[in-house]
């Protein structure tokens, strides 16, 4: 919560604070996929990015216009936004791995002044010589954005309407701090990709004169040794990494006492992950959140709620409000399922740039991303799917989450996705993608199957398996079912029956 008359410090202006603030003090640690460290202060990043923001106010870039950062997670990622910050510039960063004509959509969406990629990297070895006298203080018209395909496929970019200021009296961690504050300064893990929405949890930690441990690629075994080496105070990780994490031989004995908090994100966690988690730390030191970067509303939840609720997403953080709406538009009852929508004062903190539909919305101001869930009679949230992957298999429909939900306990499996495809008899059959753990080679089709059996309803259970040898998620853990679906459909329009698919289910 924002103090009375607060004035904001630009983004650029803060780093400079916090360099002062800290002299000779390390701000960023670097852990390069080869295994080495590299060590920066918060003066080398507040130096740096001047420099180099000088070198970007020369080629035009100034105060309306955007950034684009399309490199891996790296100091050097750092550095260029907090130079565009110091330019005025909103920063957007995007996926260093996407195919050349991606990224070119995805550029005529945004529209960037300059884009820091590896063809104009050099940029930053030649702003080594540039000036480090500070630049008039500006002010981002838009903080920042993250890029989207969404469902449809059509390139866009979620941007902040808000200008990039830093408030001394906002918490570092929202969700975390809604229990209560922590200790100060902290000392957070970023495993995520700079490009994800979570990325930009580094600057701001930055900003609170919190040491950052950057990782250039999520690595689970890495990570255990990273927190005890550097007693990393927390961080935050989507549903699958931290069932990566969970797969580590012996991560049970790692020693977890520096961690103050967990924070899990993004898709649905799976009861017994969820225990896991919470017995691992202690429910009081594991979190959970829901949201989007469309900034429409948060929910939050504590350890020790989600054991008494298993499953739930928790409640609104306030100010916002949850309410769960039919597809007639009607507030349904506690626990029947309908699509989330979700209220904050001002509406939406973010903006859609490019070719692609507004945020389904209704007359008193609720917005709404597509998830599908309930709410129980005291107003905890609880998550069913995303409207747009669910399966009606038979006229019953299918949440392929609850299915991966109830297969990723299973012993054997490394990974699991479930999708829909075509199918004469039941309209789209559940079919689920599965990777072996290297020590399962013997798990089958049936075995599978069989599992899932016990678990779910007869109509949720997949009707054919296929082992793979990865699922291809992104950095962020994200994966595209529309792509693994058209991968497997044949050209008639049916789906082709995979060569290692087996098993029926009743």
């Amino acid at each position: 919560m924002l103090a009375p008359e607060e004035e904001g410090i630009p983004h650029g202006t803060r780093i400079h604070q916090v360099a002062v603030e800290h002299p000779g003090e390390v701000g960023l640690v670097f852990a390069a996929e080869d295994g080495s460290i590299r060590q920066l202060t918060y003066e080398e990043i507040d130096v740096r990015s001047t420099q180099l923001a000088h070198v970007l106010v020369a080629r035009g870039v100034g105060v309306g216009d955007f950034l684009a950062i399309c490199l891996r997670n790296s100091p050097e990622h750092i550095i260029a936004s907090f130079a565009g910050w110091k330019a005025g510039a909103g920063v957007v960063p995007m996926r260093w791995d996407l195919p050349d004509w991606e990224l070119q959509r995805l550029r005529a969406v945004l529209g960037p002044k300059l884009s820091i990629d590896q063809e104009t990297i050099h940029l930053l070895k030649d702003s080594e010589k540039a000036p480090t006298d500070l630049l008039p203080e500006v002010v981002p018209d838009h903080g920042w954005g993250v890029c989207s395909s969404g469902s449809t496929g059509s390139p866009k970019v979620i941007v902040q309407k808000t200008p990039a200021f830093y408030f001394a009296s906002q918490p570092s961690n929202t969700v975390v701090e809604h229990f209560g504050p922590l200790p100060k300064p902290q000392r957070v893990l970023v495993p995520a990709p700079l490009y994800h929405t979570n990325g930009f949890t580094a600057a701001r930690n930055l900003m609170a004169g919190d040491q950052v441990v950057l990782l250039e690629r999520f690595n689970a075994a890495r990570i255990y040794d990273l927190v005890e080496q550097y007693r990393v105070t927390g961080f935050i990780a989507a549903t699958p990494m931290l069932q990566r994490l969970a797969q580590v031989p012996g991560f049970e004995q790692r020693d977890f006492s520096s961690l103050d908090w967990v924070q899990q994100g993004a898709s649905l966690l799976p009861i017994w992950l969820g225990r896991l988690w919470a017995e691992l730390l202690g429910p009081e030191r594991f979190f959970l959140s829901y949201g989007s970067s469309e900034n429409a509303g948060l929910v939050v939840c504590r350890g020790d709620e989600w054991m008494a609720r298993p499953g739930t997403l928790g409640r609104g953080l306030p100010p916002t409000e949850v309410k769960i709406l039919g597809a007639d538009g009607t507030e349904v009852p506690p626990g029947e399922v309908g699509g989330i929508y979700m209220r904050i004062p001002g509406g939406p903190g973010a903006m859609y740039m490019g070719d692609v539909p507004p945020m389904p919305s209704t007359p008193d101001g609720f917005y709404t991303v597509g998830d599908l869930g309930w709410l129980d009679e005291e107003g905890y949230l609880f998550m069913a799917d995303r409207r747009t992957d669910m399966i009606v298999s038979g006229a019953a429909n299918v949440f392929p989450a609850e299915v991966e939900a109830a297969l990723s306990e299973h012993p054997e499996i490394e990974d699991v996705v479930v999708i829909g495809l075509r199918d004469p008899a039941w309209g789209r059959r559940v079919h689920a993608l599965v990777v072996r753990k290297p020590d399962a080679p013997g798990l089958d089709a049936d075995g599978v199957i069989g599992f899932a059996r016990e678990r779910l309803a007869a109509y949720k259970i997949p009707k054919s398996v296929e082992f793979v040898d990865h699922i291809p998620r992104s950095e962020a853990m994200k994966l595209n079912r529309a792509q693994l679906v058209a991968e497997r459909e044949g050209p008639d329009g049916d789906a082709a029956q995979p060569a290692a698919a087996g098993g029926t289910a009743g």
